[in-house]
């Protein structure tokens, strides 16, 4: 890090900036109208040295070793995706992957991984990662609710016992100490679907008493269990008995029997939020949602124990009736058979319905023979644009991608946001999409110098062309490249040039800090 010619000093955690402008400096974007993520926008100039922001202004005058002209172009904070699953590729041993080639060809510089309760438990290591295998990105991870419970309880369906919930509450607390930014549980998923609200509440409240956060994929976003309406009650009520900030990861009102619900799910977070508990929400903007065959169609009582144990009820003939009926019903609240695309294995890119038919079968037995052979992601279409809008326009629900392979959210989703839902739709302003794209979440998951364009902060910058930006993945091309973004810089390096990948990987792991005292 470049400190001395800008005269930056970091103490206690505050960055202060010397007195007087520098004398030069390595970069700067000039002409761009820029969007700081908490002002009115205006055209000017960003001035970049080191790592760090350090001029803001309609005109800059001193010398830069590089200017890039952003006339007619945005300038915005490097967009900040709280919920993603890019482990693997942040993590891998392939420095292409490592790159994140199609976060950064959207502007997007932070995300988050461990989300749905996958999170890692060694932590430290995860985060310690970037120190020998370089990343394009910054990158924050949650621990998982999901990893902790298989390592003490495995996938059975009970309660955890005394000692167990003492070890899973000391395995959050380690992972917050080891910098976790907070518990991740996808509470729809077996086994952690098995859980009961108080065992929740007991882990949540580890991360919160640390200064972590606790983020959901709730129980039931459709009427597969408690329903969509007291899903979100039971997120509030771990909020509020935990004492830990909330976040409810790609909020949606999913499948036939919710949709038009979304209303209602916003009255409950608003009076949530009047009442003092400190609650958000992510979304991504594709009205199809993304998970595995078994998770769309199988019941959870046929979940219980695992593969091993759902492969031997589907072969057990007293169980038969029971289980076809409650796939159907699933299948149903899906939207049908046509609505279930599969996206990898050996029926990639055909519908449920297209296999039944290939089969000359009926869609269950089809789906029951998928699954014999294994649980392959499925893209599922099954919300309505009205619900997607009324959420987009709630003030405290971010952009978020759910990236996940097979489904074009991975390489387009801010790119779609701004093209369709600003641009086309009008259903946020460009400043009200760039804010929820970056700052709000900076802001609110406290990511120090990052999420906006201001003297101090650190230089992860996006420079889009408003004509051209937008998605080009689709349904059936889901791993095409987005268009439109010209520059972006990632802690002071030029990731992206000219609309080209430049193979630099100067992205970072964020440790969140936990409050102190709170760790030995």
């Amino acid at each position: 890090m470049k400190l001395g010619r800008i005269g930056l000093l970091l103490s206690a955690g505050v960055l202060a900036i010397s007195a007087g402008p520098p004398k030069s400096v390595d970069l700067i974007i000039r002409g761009g109208t820029i969007y700081t993520g908490s002002g009115a926008p205006f055209v000017g100039d960003v001035a970049i040295d080191g790592d760090r922001i350090v001029l803001v202004r309609r005109h800059v005058s001193i010398p830069a070793k590089r200017t890039i002209d952003a006339k007619g172009m945005i300038v915005a904070p490097g967009f900040i995706d709280p919920h993603t699953h890019m482990s693997d590729d942040l993590l891998s041993e392939d420095p292409a992957k490592r790159l994140i080639p199609m976060f950064l060809l959207q502007g997007v510089t932070t995300a988050f991984i461990g989300n749905d309760g996958g999170g890692a438990i060694d932590v430290g290591a995860v985060l310690g990662s970037a120190d020998t295998k370089p990343v394009g990105i910054n990158y924050a991870t949650f621990t998982g609710f999901g990893t902790i419970r298989e390592a003490v309880i495995g996938a059975a369906k009970r309660a955890p016992t005394a000692p167990e919930l003492a070890q899973m509450k000391a395995m959050v607390a380690t992972a917050l100490c080891e910098g976790a930014i907070g518990l991740s549980t996808g509470l729809f998923y077996a086994p952690q679907s098995f859980s009961k609200t108080d065992e929740v509440v007991a882990l949540a409240a580890e991360a919160g008493k640390r200064g972590g956060y606790y983020d959901s994929h709730i129980r039931d976003e459709s009427s597969y269990t408690v329903g969509l309406l007291a899903a979100i009650d039971e997120e509030i009520a771990i909020a509020r008995q935990a004492n830990v900030a909330a976040h409810v990861s790609h909020i949606k009102a999913l499948g036939v029997d919710v949709q038009g619900k979304a209303g209602a799910v916003i009255a409950r977070i608003d009076a949530a939020r009047a009442a003092g508990i400190n609650i958000t929400a992510s979304q991504y903007p594709w009205s199809a949602s993304g998970t595995s065959m078994v998770a769309s169609l199988v019941p959870l009582w046929a979940q219980d124990g695992g593969r091993p144990a759902l492969l031997a009820r589907f072969d057990d003939p007293a169980l038969a009736d029971r289980l076809r009926a409650d796939m159907t019903e699933n299948m149903r609240k899906r939207g049908g058979a046509k609505t279930l695309l599969i996206v990898e294995g050996a029926h990639k890119d055909k519908t449920l319905a297209d296999v039944a038919a290939a089969t000359h079968t009926d869609p269950i037995a089809a789906a029951i023979a998928v699954i014999r052979v294994g649980d392959p992601g499925v893209v599922s279409f099954n919300q309505s644009e009205a619900d997607i809008a009324a959420f987009m326009r709630a003030p405290w629900v971010m952009t978020d991608s759910d990236a996940s392979p097979g489904h074009p959210r991975v390489y387009g989703s801010f790119a779609r946001k701004y093209a369709k839902y600003v641009v086309a739709d009008h259903v946020l302003t460009l400043r009200q999409m760039i804010e929820r794209s970056s700052s709000l979440t900076a802001d609110w998951f406290a990511l120090t110098g990052r999420g906006h364009v201001k003297a101090g902060a650190f230089a992860d910058v996006v420079v889009f062309d408003p004509k051209t930006y937008a998605a080009r993945a689709t349904y059936q091309k889901p791993t095409e490249y987005a268009a439109g973004v010209r520059t972006v810089v990632v802690n002071g390096v030029i990731a992206v040039d000219g609309g080209k990948l430049t193979g630099r990987a100067a992205g970072r792991a964020l440790p969140h800090t936990p409050t102190a005292g709170t760790c030995p």
